[in-house]
């Protein structure tokens, strides 16, 4: 049954591929509801966190990612869908776990905003750069002869405009943006989470016969990433309520993006596919477990 996994297609129609774009730009948008000009400016002004959230996101993550497929050896499709991962942004609930878990809110949200804008560029550079170092998968990319540029373009489309946008309401409309926020974060994530529900059940056989192919990879992969996001956070001196929220920015993924230019680029390609959704679902429980743990922990500095 393994053999048959990397050329498995996940069922996914065109209307629910629609339905997930809005969902994402809809997300994305209530995000930037919050985020003004001084997010990016706080940022700039310490230079050496900024530097520490993008390196731990989109160099140390990829390439960490990268030898432990080359340690584990997983079949292509599933080694492709922990790449997708690790190429993705964090995840835009990164910013309400670190908020619960005392951590810096102000920087997990002005790092949701930056690392958005970097990823229009290194999102598609890290998939097709690892992919292709990655002699199983660069075969995978020949085939769907993946062309950056409508990556970066659909990327754009999902997370940029709508970052312009939010950051342009709350800019100009500050007291809609607050009335928004409050009622789109909590929706877009409920419909967010029915979209993942209603795809496991259209393909409920599926996942029930290859699930454990990916459940191991799945938490180990994302254990990986947050104690990966805490370590360099603390390796570069920085505070622990700042390591708190490295951890959570670096191991709470974007899945929904990754799903999205699956879908996309790869024709809901089985192991690709299997492993981002339940990646999706994973790392909000891993995420929230780790945020009720620290928020219930003496004050650090």
């Amino acid at each position: 049954m393994i053999e048959n996994l990397d050329s498995l297609k996940i069922n996914f129609d065109t209307e629910g591929l629609w339905v997930l774009n809005i969902t994402l730009a809809i997300i994305m948008f209530g995000v930037a509801l919050g985020i003004t000009i001084e997010d990016f400016k706080r940022l700039f002004k310490n230079p050496k966190i900024l530097f520490t959230g993008i390196i731990s996101q989109f160099i140390l993550l990829p390439f960490v990612t990268f030898i432990f497929i080359k340690l584990v050896n997983p079949m292509p499709s599933i080694a492709l869908g922990m790449m997708m991962v690790a190429a993705c942004p964090g995840g835009n609930i990164s910013n309400f776990m670190t908020q619960m878990a005392k951590g810096n809110a102000a920087l997990s949200i002005s790092l949701t905003a930056f690392a958005t804008l970097v990823s229009l560029v290194m999102t598609p550079f890290n998939l097709s750069f690892w992919g292709n170092l990655y002699a199983p998968t660069a075969e995978i990319l020949q085939t769907v002869e993946l062309d950056p540029l409508e990556l970066v373009k659909l990327v754009t489309l999902i997370l940029g405009i709508p970052l312009i946008i939010g950051m342009l309401v709350r800019k100009y409309k500050e007291a809609l943006a607050h009335k928004l926020q409050k009622v789109l974060k909590p929706l877009s994530l409920v419909i967010f989470m029915l979209f993942i529900v209603i795809a496991f059940y259209d393909n409920l056989s599926i996942f029930m016969n290859y699930v454990h192919y990916v459940l191991i990879l799945v938490i180990a992969h994302n254990l990986l990433a947050l104690l990966l996001g805490f370590y360099f956070a603390k390796a570069m001196k920085l505070s622990y309520k700042d390591q708190k929220t490295l951890s959570i920015e670096t191991g709470i993924q974007n899945s929904g993006l990754g799903l999205l230019l699956i879908f996309s680029f790869f024709n809901g390609l089985g192991g690709m596919a299997l492993l981002v959704a339940f990646w999706a679902i994973w790392d909000i429980f891993s995420g929230l477990a780790l945020a009720t743990y620290w928020a219930k922990q003496k004050t650090k500095n």
